[in-house]
C-alpha cells in the first residue's frame, strides 16, 4: 500500500483498505446527504434524499483490481477520498468527498491534483472522465476552473434505484466532464 505526503505539510494520501470502508461510507454520506452535508457546499440534500453509497459499494471499489480508492488523512482523521478507475483510454474519477467542515480551504484542489498525478503515473492515462448531476451548476463550475470541460453528453439518473438516492425532482441527469491530462 502506497502512502504519499503532499508537497506542503498536511494531508497524507494512501490507498484504502477493507478496514477503511465504514469510515469512507460515513465520509461520503456526510459530504452529500442529510443536514450534516449542509455544513459544506457540495451537498445534494435538496436534490436527493436517502443514501449516496453503502458498505457493499465501497468494498467493491476497494477490492477492484482496476480501481484505487484514495484516502486523505489530516491529523490522523480521514478528511477526503476519491475513486479512480482505469477504463482503458481514460481514468474515471468518482466518489469524491471532502468532509463538510474541511471544505472551502483548498483540500479538494489538492485531492484532484493528486488523483490526476496518480492517473498519469499508475496507468499512463491521457484523460480523466467524471459524471456530475447536470443540475449541480456550482459544482460543475468548480470542476471547469480545474480544467474539466463539459461535453454535453448526458446519461439518465437511475430513477427507482434507491442505492443512488431518492430523487426530489424528476429532471435529474448526469453530464460527462473530461480533462486532458498533460
Amino acid at each position: 500500500m502506497e502512502t504519499t505526503r503532499s508537497r506542503t505539510a498536511g494531508p497524507v494520501f494512501r490507498t484504502a483498505a477493507v478496514a477503511d470502508v465504514p469510515v469512507l461510507v460515513e465520509l461520503v454520506e456526510s459530504a452529500y446527504r442529510g443536514d450534516a452535508s449542509r455544513a459544506g457546499w457540495t451537498t445534494e440534500a435538496d436534490l436527493l434524499e436517502g443514501q449516496r453509497t453503502d458498505p457493499e459499494g465501497v468494498l467493491a471499489v476497494v477490492t477492484d483490481e482496476n480501481s484505487r480508492l484514495l484516502v486523505v488523512e489530516a491529523d490522523g482523521e480521514t478528511v477526503a477520498c476519491c475513486h479512480l478507475e482505469h477504463r482503458g483510454d481514460h481514468v474515471y474519477f468518482g466518489m469524491f468527498a471532502v468532509r463538510p467542515t474541511a471544505q472551502g480551504g483548498g483540500l479538494g484542489k489538492l485531492v484532484m491534483a493528486e488523483a490526476e498525478r496518480l492517473a498519469r503515473r499508475e496507468w499512463g492515462a491521457p484523460a480523466m472522465h467524471m459524471t456530475v448531476i447536470r443540475q449541480r451548476t456550482e459544482l460543475i463550475a468548480w470542476y471547469e476552473r480545474r480544467g474539466y470541460r463539459r461535453t454535453g453528453r448526458t446519461s439518465p439518473f437511475p430513477y427507482g434505484d434507491e442505492r443512488f438516492g431518492i430523487p426530489q425532482r424528476d429532471d435529474l441527469e448526469f453530464e460527462l466532464l473530461v480533462k486532458e491530462l498533460a
